[in-house]
Protein backbone atom coordinates (compact mmCIF):
# COMPACT_ATOMS: atom_id res chain seq x y z
CA UNK A 1 0.00 0.00 0.00
CA UNK A 2 1.44 3.22 -1.01
CA UNK A 3 0.21 6.38 0.65
CA UNK A 4 -0.09 9.44 -1.74
CA UNK A 5 -0.87 12.79 0.00
CA UNK A 6 -3.04 15.50 -2.54
CA UNK A 7 -5.43 14.49 -5.13
CA UNK A 8 -4.19 16.74 -7.98
CA UNK A 9 -2.42 15.81 -11.03
CA UNK A 10 0.96 14.46 -9.53
CA UNK A 11 -1.47 12.52 -7.20
CA UNK A 12 -4.06 10.76 -9.80
CA UNK A 13 -0.80 9.81 -12.32
CA UNK A 14 0.98 8.24 -9.09
CA UNK A 15 -2.01 6.37 -8.14
CA UNK A 16 -3.23 5.68 -11.77
CA UNK A 17 0.34 4.08 -12.61
CA UNK A 18 0.35 1.90 -9.61
CA UNK A 19 -2.93 0.43 -10.47
CA UNK A 20 -2.20 -0.51 -13.64
CA UNK A 21 0.84 -2.60 -12.23
CA UNK A 22 -1.44 -3.95 -9.36
CA UNK A 23 -0.28 -1.95 -6.52
CA UNK A 24 -2.87 -0.72 -4.07
CA UNK A 25 -2.67 3.35 -2.93
CA UNK A 26 -4.16 5.42 -0.45
CA UNK A 27 -4.62 9.30 -2.00
CA UNK A 28 -5.52 11.41 1.37
CA UNK A 29 -6.96 14.88 0.28
CA UNK A 30 -8.64 17.85 1.95
CA UNK A 31 -11.31 18.52 -0.24
CA UNK A 32 -12.23 16.34 -3.23
CA UNK A 33 -10.03 15.71 -6.32
CA UNK A 34 -12.37 18.17 -8.27
CA UNK A 35 -11.64 21.13 -6.41
CA UNK A 36 -7.67 20.69 -6.40
CA UNK A 37 -5.27 23.23 -6.91
CA UNK A 38 -4.15 21.73 -10.85
CA UNK A 39 -8.14 22.69 -11.73
CA UNK A 40 -6.70 26.02 -11.78
CA UNK A 41 -4.14 25.66 -14.45
CA UNK A 42 -5.88 27.59 -17.83
CA UNK A 43 -3.19 27.84 -20.30
CA UNK A 44 -1.90 24.80 -21.49
CA UNK A 45 0.23 21.92 -21.97
CA UNK A 46 3.62 21.57 -23.22
CA UNK A 47 4.77 18.48 -25.94
CA UNK A 48 6.83 18.95 -28.93
CA UNK A 49 4.50 17.40 -30.84
CA UNK A 50 5.33 19.39 -34.18
CA UNK A 51 2.17 19.66 -34.68
CA UNK A 52 2.60 23.38 -36.57
CA UNK A 53 4.68 22.62 -39.16
CA UNK A 54 7.59 24.76 -36.71
CA UNK A 55 9.85 21.89 -37.18
CA UNK A 56 9.75 21.42 -33.14
CA UNK A 57 11.37 18.17 -31.39
CA UNK A 58 11.68 17.02 -28.06
CA UNK A 59 15.54 18.44 -27.90
CA UNK A 60 13.88 21.91 -28.69
CA UNK A 61 11.40 21.56 -25.75
CA UNK A 62 14.16 20.39 -23.52
CA UNK A 63 16.29 23.24 -24.03
CA UNK A 64 14.37 26.03 -24.19
CA UNK A 65 12.76 24.13 -20.88
CA UNK A 66 16.80 24.45 -19.04
CA UNK A 67 17.30 28.10 -20.45
CA UNK A 68 14.01 29.30 -19.26
CA UNK A 69 14.91 27.97 -15.40
CA UNK A 70 18.47 29.30 -15.91
CA UNK A 71 20.07 25.84 -16.38
CA UNK A 72 19.46 25.22 -12.63
CA UNK A 73 17.69 22.29 -13.11
CA UNK A 74 18.96 18.38 -13.47
CA UNK A 75 19.27 18.05 -17.22
CA UNK A 76 18.80 14.31 -17.58
CA UNK A 77 15.44 14.78 -15.24
CA UNK A 78 14.60 17.45 -18.03
CA UNK A 79 15.20 15.58 -20.95
CA UNK A 80 13.01 12.67 -19.81
CA UNK A 81 10.22 14.99 -19.27
CA UNK A 82 10.60 16.39 -22.82
CA UNK A 83 10.65 13.02 -24.27
CA UNK A 84 7.71 11.87 -22.82
CA UNK A 85 5.53 15.13 -23.28
CA UNK A 86 4.36 13.70 -27.02
CA UNK A 87 3.08 10.18 -25.60
CA UNK A 88 2.17 12.02 -22.33
CA UNK A 89 -0.40 14.31 -24.20
CA UNK A 90 -1.38 11.56 -26.62
CA UNK A 91 -2.17 9.41 -24.16
CA UNK A 92 -4.44 12.40 -22.43
CA UNK A 93 -5.89 12.77 -25.60
CA UNK A 94 -7.57 9.24 -25.83
CA UNK A 95 -8.44 9.56 -22.27
CA UNK A 96 -11.51 12.16 -23.50
CA UNK A 97 -9.46 15.45 -23.01
CA UNK A 98 -11.02 17.82 -25.58
CA UNK A 99 -7.83 19.43 -26.60
CA UNK A 100 -8.24 22.51 -29.50
CA UNK A 101 -8.27 20.70 -33.02
CA UNK A 102 -7.94 20.98 -36.32
CA UNK A 103 -9.64 17.22 -38.09
CA UNK A 104 -7.18 15.08 -36.19
CA UNK A 105 -4.59 17.41 -34.86
CA UNK A 106 -3.97 18.80 -32.17
CA UNK A 107 -3.64 23.07 -32.52
CA UNK A 108 -0.74 24.56 -30.02
CA UNK A 109 -0.09 27.88 -29.01
CA UNK A 110 2.48 30.07 -28.12
CA UNK A 111 3.87 30.65 -24.55
CA UNK A 112 6.89 32.77 -23.03
CA UNK A 113 10.26 31.73 -23.45
CA UNK A 114 9.46 29.32 -25.99
CA UNK A 115 11.09 29.42 -29.65
CA UNK A 116 7.77 27.02 -31.09
CA UNK A 117 4.15 26.76 -30.81
CA UNK A 118 4.27 24.09 -28.37
CA UNK A 119 1.54 24.17 -25.83
CA UNK A 120 -1.42 21.89 -26.15
CA UNK A 121 -4.71 23.52 -24.78
CA UNK A 122 -8.34 23.45 -24.05
CA UNK A 123 -9.60 26.72 -24.47
CA UNK A 124 -8.22 28.37 -20.92
CA UNK A 125 -9.70 25.20 -18.94
CA UNK A 126 -7.11 23.16 -19.63
CA UNK A 127 -6.24 22.04 -15.82
CA UNK A 128 -9.96 21.59 -14.89
CA UNK A 129 -9.75 18.60 -18.80
CA UNK A 130 -7.05 17.04 -17.77
CA UNK A 131 -8.21 16.65 -14.36
CA UNK A 132 -11.46 15.71 -15.54
CA UNK A 133 -9.77 12.60 -17.67
CA UNK A 134 -7.56 11.83 -14.64
CA UNK A 135 -10.09 11.65 -12.48
CA UNK A 136 -12.44 9.23 -14.44
CA UNK A 137 -9.30 7.12 -15.22
CA UNK A 138 -8.70 6.81 -11.44
CA UNK A 139 -12.25 5.74 -10.74
CA UNK A 140 -11.73 2.56 -13.10
CA UNK A 141 -9.47 1.49 -10.55
CA UNK A 142 -11.13 2.52 -7.75
CA UNK A 143 -13.90 0.64 -8.05
CA UNK A 144 -11.52 -2.43 -8.17
CA UNK A 145 -10.02 -1.67 -4.95
CA UNK A 146 -6.94 -0.72 -6.45
CA UNK A 147 -7.31 2.66 -5.20
CA UNK A 148 -8.81 4.32 -1.79
CA UNK A 149 -9.35 7.51 -1.78
CA UNK A 150 -10.23 9.35 1.59
CA UNK A 151 -11.52 12.98 0.94
CA UNK A 152 -12.00 15.24 3.41
CA UNK A 153 -8.86 14.21 5.26
CA UNK A 154 -5.64 16.41 6.23
CA UNK A 155 -2.48 14.47 5.99
CA UNK A 156 -1.39 16.04 9.17
CA UNK A 157 2.78 14.45 9.39
CA UNK A 158 4.72 12.12 8.43
CA UNK A 159 6.11 9.44 10.41
CA UNK A 160 10.04 9.11 10.09
CA UNK A 161 11.96 7.05 12.32
CA UNK A 162 15.65 6.25 11.63
CA UNK A 163 15.74 7.44 8.23
CA UNK A 164 13.03 5.92 7.23
CA UNK A 165 9.15 6.82 5.97
CA UNK A 166 6.63 4.63 7.79
CA UNK A 167 3.61 6.01 6.87
CA UNK A 168 1.85 9.52 7.66
CA UNK A 169 -0.83 10.24 9.92
CA UNK A 170 -4.01 11.86 8.78
CA UNK A 171 -7.14 13.99 10.52
CA UNK A 172 -10.89 13.32 9.32
CA UNK A 173 -11.73 16.84 8.79
CA UNK A 174 -15.22 15.88 9.63
CA UNK A 175 -14.78 14.21 13.08
CA UNK A 176 -11.07 15.23 13.87
CA UNK A 177 -10.35 11.57 14.67
CA UNK A 178 -6.44 10.37 13.65
CA UNK A 179 -5.36 8.37 12.03
CA UNK A 180 -1.83 6.29 10.98
CA UNK A 181 -1.50 5.03 7.54
CA UNK A 182 1.46 2.52 7.13
CA UNK A 183 3.50 2.25 4.13
CA UNK A 184 5.53 4.38 2.20
CA UNK A 185 4.84 7.92 1.04
CA UNK A 186 4.90 10.01 -1.89
CA UNK A 187 4.24 13.25 -1.83
CA UNK A 188 2.02 15.45 -4.05
CA UNK A 189 0.64 18.30 -1.81
CA UNK A 190 1.78 21.27 -3.87
CA UNK A 191 3.26 24.27 -3.68
CA UNK A 192 4.12 26.84 -0.31
CA UNK A 193 1.46 29.39 -0.96
CA UNK A 194 0.32 29.13 2.48
CA UNK A 195 3.07 30.63 3.29
CA UNK A 196 1.72 33.96 1.44
CA UNK A 197 -1.75 33.84 2.18
CA UNK A 198 -3.82 36.11 -0.41
CA UNK A 199 -1.22 37.34 -2.78
CA UNK A 200 -1.18 33.90 -4.51
CA UNK A 201 -2.93 32.30 -7.31
CA UNK A 202 -3.40 28.69 -6.19
CA UNK A 203 -5.77 27.11 -3.32
CA UNK A 204 -6.30 28.17 -0.21
CA UNK A 205 -6.06 24.53 1.12
CA UNK A 206 -2.11 24.41 0.59
CA UNK A 207 -1.39 25.74 3.72
CA UNK A 208 2.15 24.40 3.56
CA UNK A 209 2.27 22.86 6.56
CA UNK A 210 3.00 19.15 5.96
CA UNK A 211 6.19 20.73 4.11
CA UNK A 212 7.34 22.27 7.08
CA UNK A 213 6.96 19.28 8.71
CA UNK A 214 8.87 17.56 6.71
CA UNK A 215 11.16 19.65 6.65
CA UNK A 216 11.63 19.50 10.91
CA UNK A 217 11.78 15.97 10.39
CA UNK A 218 15.21 16.42 8.46
CA UNK A 219 13.82 16.14 4.58
CA UNK A 220 16.14 18.17 2.56
CA UNK A 221 14.51 21.04 0.43
CA UNK A 222 16.00 23.01 -2.22
CA UNK A 223 16.06 26.08 -4.44
CA UNK A 224 13.05 27.90 -1.54
CA UNK A 225 14.45 31.34 -2.83
CA UNK A 226 12.75 30.70 -6.47
CA UNK A 227 9.52 32.06 -6.24
CA UNK A 228 7.81 32.41 -9.69
CA UNK A 229 5.44 35.80 -10.18
CA UNK A 230 3.22 35.46 -12.84
CA UNK A 231 3.14 39.13 -14.42
CA UNK A 232 -0.40 39.17 -15.03
CA UNK A 233 -3.15 38.47 -12.17
CA UNK A 234 -5.36 40.29 -11.21
CA UNK A 235 -7.18 40.93 -7.02
CA UNK A 236 -10.15 39.35 -5.89
CA UNK A 237 -11.24 38.81 -2.43
CA UNK A 238 -8.59 37.01 0.15
CA UNK A 239 -6.19 36.09 -2.87
CA UNK A 240 -4.90 36.66 -6.70
CA UNK A 241 -6.24 35.09 -9.84
CA UNK A 242 -4.66 34.51 -12.51
CA UNK A 243 -4.76 35.97 -16.05
CA UNK A 244 -3.17 32.76 -17.89
CA UNK A 245 -0.37 33.39 -20.14
CA UNK A 246 -2.85 32.72 -23.22
CA UNK A 247 -3.77 35.82 -23.24
CA UNK A 248 0.20 36.69 -24.11
CA UNK A 249 -0.03 33.53 -26.43
CA UNK A 250 -2.38 34.79 -28.90
CA UNK A 251 -1.49 38.79 -28.89
CA UNK A 252 -2.30 40.34 -25.68
CA UNK A 253 0.01 43.44 -24.64
CA UNK A 254 1.55 44.89 -21.89
CA UNK A 255 0.66 48.83 -21.67
CA UNK A 256 0.45 51.72 -19.83
CA UNK A 257 0.35 55.38 -20.18
CA UNK A 258 2.83 57.40 -20.33
CA UNK A 259 2.14 61.19 -21.21
CA UNK A 260 -1.20 61.01 -21.38
CA UNK A 261 -0.47 58.52 -24.34
CA UNK A 262 -0.60 54.71 -24.50
CA UNK A 263 2.41 53.10 -24.28
CA UNK A 264 3.55 49.03 -25.11
CA UNK A 265 6.90 49.35 -22.90
CA UNK A 266 7.67 45.88 -23.50
CA UNK A 267 8.06 45.83 -27.29
CA UNK A 268 10.53 49.11 -26.69
CA UNK A 269 12.46 46.76 -23.93
CA UNK A 270 12.01 43.52 -25.41
CA UNK A 271 11.74 44.03 -29.26
CA UNK A 272 12.55 40.83 -29.87
CA UNK A 273 10.60 38.52 -27.55
CA UNK A 274 8.07 41.77 -26.74
CA UNK A 275 5.44 40.42 -25.04
CA UNK A 276 6.42 36.69 -24.74
CA UNK A 277 9.46 36.93 -22.22
CA UNK A 278 9.58 34.19 -19.57
CA UNK A 279 7.51 35.29 -16.54
CA UNK A 280 10.75 36.42 -14.62
CA UNK A 281 11.78 39.10 -17.68
CA UNK A 282 8.01 40.01 -17.64
CA UNK A 283 7.49 40.64 -13.90
CA UNK A 284 10.60 42.97 -13.51
CA UNK A 285 9.60 44.69 -16.03
CA UNK A 286 5.89 45.61 -15.06
CA UNK A 287 7.15 46.24 -11.59
CA UNK A 288 9.26 48.92 -12.66
CA UNK A 289 7.04 50.57 -14.71
CA UNK A 290 3.92 50.31 -11.76
CA UNK A 291 7.18 52.59 -9.91
CA UNK A 292 8.08 54.36 -13.01
CA UNK A 293 6.74 57.95 -12.34
CA UNK A 294 6.62 59.00 -15.53
CA UNK A 295 4.03 56.32 -16.20
CA UNK A 296 0.13 56.58 -14.87
CA UNK A 297 1.33 54.04 -12.08
CA UNK A 298 -0.86 51.30 -13.74
CA UNK A 299 0.17 48.37 -15.94
CA UNK A 300 -2.52 46.73 -18.22
CA UNK A 301 -3.27 44.14 -20.46
CA UNK A 302 -4.90 45.42 -24.07
CA UNK A 303 -6.47 42.62 -26.15
CA UNK A 304 -8.79 44.51 -27.91
CA UNK A 305 -7.00 44.06 -31.66
CA UNK A 306 -7.32 40.39 -31.08
CA UNK A 307 -10.11 38.68 -33.55
CA UNK A 308 -13.60 37.85 -31.75
CA UNK A 309 -13.44 34.24 -32.97
CA UNK A 310 -9.80 34.25 -30.88
CA UNK A 311 -12.27 35.02 -27.75
CA UNK A 312 -14.85 32.94 -29.16
CA UNK A 313 -13.09 29.66 -29.44
CA UNK A 314 -10.02 29.61 -27.11
CA UNK A 315 -10.28 32.65 -24.25
CA UNK A 316 -13.97 32.18 -24.23
CA UNK A 317 -13.75 31.24 -19.76
CA UNK A 318 -10.82 34.03 -19.18
CA UNK A 319 -13.16 37.23 -21.11
CA UNK A 320 -16.00 35.76 -18.89
CA UNK A 321 -14.01 35.75 -15.40
CA UNK A 322 -12.42 38.92 -16.05
CA UNK A 323 -16.18 40.57 -16.30
CA UNK A 324 -17.30 38.89 -13.69
CA UNK A 325 -14.56 40.09 -11.23
CA UNK A 326 -13.73 43.78 -12.96
CA UNK A 327 -16.72 44.52 -14.91
CA UNK A 328 -14.64 44.80 -17.82
CA UNK A 329 -15.36 43.23 -21.45
CA UNK A 330 -11.61 41.98 -22.44
CA UNK A 331 -12.56 42.81 -26.39
CA UNK A 332 -13.34 46.21 -25.86
CA UNK A 333 -11.27 47.70 -23.16
CA UNK A 334 -7.16 46.91 -21.62
CA UNK A 335 -7.89 45.70 -17.70
CA UNK A 336 -5.19 45.99 -15.03
CA UNK A 337 -3.28 43.39 -14.25
CA UNK A 338 -0.27 43.32 -11.76
CA UNK A 339 2.47 40.31 -10.69
CA UNK A 340 1.21 38.04 -8.01
CA UNK A 341 3.05 34.83 -6.83
CA UNK A 342 2.27 31.73 -8.50
CA UNK A 343 4.32 28.73 -8.48
CA UNK A 344 7.32 27.39 -6.47
CA UNK A 345 10.09 25.83 -7.96
CA UNK A 346 11.70 24.97 -4.84
CA UNK A 347 10.35 22.09 -2.69
CA UNK A 348 11.76 18.90 -1.94
CA UNK A 349 15.10 17.69 -2.91
CA UNK A 350 14.40 14.60 -5.10
CA UNK A 351 16.87 12.95 -7.80
CA UNK A 352 15.31 11.47 -11.32
CA UNK A 353 13.34 8.69 -9.63
CA UNK A 354 11.76 11.93 -7.36
CA UNK A 355 13.02 10.32 -4.43
CA UNK A 356 13.96 12.73 -0.99
CA UNK A 357 16.69 11.88 1.21
CA UNK A 358 14.42 9.90 3.23
CA UNK A 359 13.67 6.47 2.37
CA UNK A 360 10.50 5.73 0.83
CA UNK A 361 9.35 8.76 0.81
CA UNK A 362 8.98 10.49 -2.39
CA UNK A 363 7.67 13.69 -4.08
CA UNK A 364 6.16 15.24 -7.43
CA UNK A 365 4.48 18.20 -8.26
CA UNK A 366 4.63 21.47 -7.57
CA UNK A 367 5.97 20.32 -4.09
CA UNK A 368 9.06 18.93 -5.78
CA UNK A 369 11.96 20.66 -6.71
CA UNK A 370 12.33 19.15 -10.41
CA UNK A 371 12.20 20.10 -13.78
CA UNK A 372 12.15 24.08 -13.71
CA UNK A 373 15.03 25.51 -12.30
CA UNK A 374 15.15 29.09 -11.45
CA UNK A 375 12.01 29.97 -13.44
CA UNK A 376 9.25 27.55 -14.72
CA UNK A 377 7.72 28.02 -18.57
CA UNK A 378 4.71 28.34 -19.08
CA UNK A 379 2.50 25.18 -20.03
CA UNK A 380 5.67 22.87 -18.31
CA UNK A 381 3.63 22.62 -14.65
CA UNK A 382 0.67 20.11 -15.72
CA UNK A 383 3.08 18.20 -17.79
CA UNK A 384 5.96 17.72 -14.69
CA UNK A 385 2.82 17.16 -12.46
CA UNK A 386 1.52 14.34 -14.34
CA UNK A 387 5.27 12.30 -15.42
CA UNK A 388 6.42 13.49 -12.18
CA UNK A 389 3.61 11.50 -10.36
CA UNK A 390 4.20 8.83 -12.90
CA UNK A 391 8.30 8.80 -12.18
CA UNK A 392 7.36 8.15 -8.03
CA UNK A 393 4.79 5.35 -8.65
CA UNK A 394 7.83 3.33 -11.35
CA UNK A 395 9.55 2.80 -8.12
CA UNK A 396 7.06 0.21 -6.96
CA UNK A 397 7.54 -3.38 -8.37
CA UNK A 398 5.46 -4.91 -5.95
CA UNK A 399 2.12 -4.61 -3.79
CA UNK A 400 3.05 -3.94 -0.35
CA UNK A 401 0.72 -4.40 3.03
CA UNK A 402 -0.15 -1.35 5.03
CA UNK A 403 -2.60 -0.91 7.74
CA UNK A 404 -4.78 1.84 8.90
CA UNK A 405 -4.62 2.48 12.64
CA UNK A 406 -6.98 4.54 14.88
CA UNK A 407 -4.93 6.86 17.19
CA UNK A 408 -6.64 7.96 20.51
CA UNK A 409 -4.12 10.40 22.09
CA UNK A 410 -3.27 12.21 18.99
CA UNK A 411 -3.20 16.20 19.88
CA UNK A 412 -3.17 18.92 17.23
CA UNK A 413 -3.08 22.94 17.11
CA UNK A 414 -4.09 25.54 14.66
CA UNK A 415 -2.18 28.34 12.88
CA UNK A 416 -3.77 31.46 13.71
CA UNK A 417 -4.59 33.49 11.14
CA UNK A 418 -2.82 36.45 12.72
CA UNK A 419 0.19 34.12 12.47
CA UNK A 420 -0.57 33.69 9.44
CA UNK A 421 -0.52 37.12 7.81
CA UNK A 422 2.16 38.03 10.26
CA UNK A 423 4.44 35.55 8.31
CA UNK A 424 2.74 36.34 5.25
CA UNK A 425 4.49 40.12 5.36
CA UNK A 426 7.56 39.40 6.78
CA UNK A 427 8.08 36.68 3.65
CA UNK A 428 6.95 38.98 1.31
CA UNK A 429 9.46 41.84 2.51
CA UNK A 430 12.40 39.93 1.51
CA UNK A 431 11.26 37.30 -1.04
CA UNK A 432 10.20 40.10 -3.28
CA UNK A 433 10.42 40.68 -7.27
CA UNK A 434 13.51 42.35 -6.34
CA UNK A 435 15.71 41.98 -3.12
CA UNK A 436 18.57 42.68 -1.79
CA UNK A 437 20.69 42.00 1.19
CA UNK A 438 19.46 44.30 3.74
CA UNK A 439 15.90 43.67 2.79
CA UNK A 440 16.39 39.57 3.27
CA UNK A 441 18.20 40.26 6.45
CA UNK A 442 15.17 42.24 7.94
CA UNK A 443 13.15 39.83 7.36
CA UNK A 444 14.95 37.10 9.05
CA UNK A 445 15.57 39.44 11.86
CA UNK A 446 11.27 39.97 12.12
CA UNK A 447 10.66 36.36 11.83
CA UNK A 448 13.08 36.24 14.77
CA UNK A 449 11.56 38.09 16.97
CA UNK A 450 8.26 36.42 16.21
CA UNK A 451 9.54 33.22 17.54
CA UNK A 452 7.72 33.39 21.15
CA UNK A 453 4.96 32.07 22.14
CA UNK A 454 4.09 29.79 19.05
CA UNK A 455 2.76 26.56 19.21
CA UNK A 456 4.26 23.75 17.47
CA UNK A 457 2.70 24.18 14.15
CA UNK A 458 3.19 27.78 13.64
CA UNK A 459 7.04 27.53 14.47
CA UNK A 460 7.51 24.80 12.36
CA UNK A 461 6.36 26.95 9.40
CA UNK A 462 8.22 29.66 10.76
CA UNK A 463 11.34 27.26 10.26
CA UNK A 464 10.49 26.36 6.90
CA UNK A 465 10.27 30.25 5.94
CA UNK A 466 13.51 31.02 7.42
CA UNK A 467 14.74 28.82 5.61
CA UNK A 468 13.21 30.53 2.04
CA UNK A 469 15.20 33.08 3.26
CA UNK A 470 18.59 32.23 3.99
CA UNK A 471 18.36 30.70 0.71
CA UNK A 472 17.96 33.86 -0.95
CA UNK A 473 20.81 35.28 1.56
CA UNK A 474 23.00 32.82 0.29
CA UNK A 475 22.68 33.10 -3.62
CA UNK A 476 24.77 36.43 -4.35
CA UNK A 477 23.70 36.56 -7.46
CA UNK A 478 20.57 37.08 -9.74
CA UNK A 479 19.29 34.03 -11.52
CA UNK A 480 15.66 33.32 -13.08
CA UNK A 481 13.22 34.38 -10.27
CA UNK A 482 16.12 35.15 -7.36
CA UNK A 483 16.53 38.79 -8.67
CA UNK A 484 19.39 40.38 -6.09
CA UNK A 485 19.73 44.01 -7.03
CA UNK A 486 22.64 44.20 -4.96
CA UNK A 487 23.94 41.08 -7.06
CA UNK A 488 22.25 41.61 -10.62
CA UNK A 489 24.68 39.44 -12.50
CA UNK A 490 24.54 35.77 -13.14
CA UNK A 491 27.91 34.11 -11.97
CA UNK A 492 28.94 30.70 -12.34
CA UNK A 493 30.07 29.64 -9.18
CA UNK A 494 26.30 29.21 -8.15
CA UNK A 495 25.53 27.55 -10.58
CA UNK A 496 24.37 24.77 -8.22
CA UNK A 497 21.27 23.93 -6.21
CA UNK A 498 20.46 25.71 -3.28
CA UNK A 499 20.04 22.92 -0.50
CA UNK A 500 18.43 23.86 2.71
CA UNK A 501 18.34 20.99 5.57
CA UNK A 502 17.23 21.10 9.39
CA UNK A 503 18.96 19.28 12.40
CA UNK A 504 18.62 21.78 15.19
CA UNK A 505 18.95 24.50 12.71
CA UNK A 506 19.14 25.36 9.30
CA UNK A 507 21.78 24.67 6.87
CA UNK A 508 21.90 26.08 3.88
CA UNK A 509 24.78 24.99 0.81
CA UNK A 510 25.06 24.42 -2.93
CA UNK A 511 25.22 21.21 -4.09
CA UNK A 512 26.40 20.96 -8.40
CA UNK A 513 24.00 20.09 -10.41
CA UNK A 514 24.02 16.45 -12.15
CA UNK A 515 26.16 16.34 -15.51
CA UNK A 516 24.33 15.48 -18.14
CA UNK A 517 24.41 11.80 -19.63
CA UNK A 518 23.40 11.54 -22.83
CA UNK A 519 24.07 14.18 -25.72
Amino acid sequence: MVNITGSGLAGLSAAITLARKGIHSNIISVQEAQRAQSIMAEGGINAALNTMGENDDVFKHYEDTLKGGAYLADPNAVEGLAKQAPQIVNELLKLGVPFEMEGKKIIQRNFGGQKNKRTAYVKSSTGKMLMSALIDEARKYEVRGLIKVYDHHKAAEVVIEDGTCKGLIMKDQYTNQFYKLEGPVILASGGLGGFFQGYTTGSSDNTGELSADCFMKGVKMANLEMIQYHPTTIDIIGKRMLVSEAARGEGGRFMTYKDGKEYYFMEEMYPKEKNLVTRDVASRAVTKILNDKECDGNVYLDMRHLDKKVFERKLSDMREEVLDYQGIDIAKQPFKISPGIHYFMGGFYVNEKHETNIENLYAAGECACQYHGANRLGGNSLLGAIYGGKKAAENFTEDLSGKCIELTDQEDADVSPLFSRQLTQILLSGLGIIRNEETIKEAIVKLDELDHDLNPKEHTKLILGKAMLRSALERKESRGAHYREDCPETLEEFHKTTVAAYDKDIDIRFEDIPERRSA
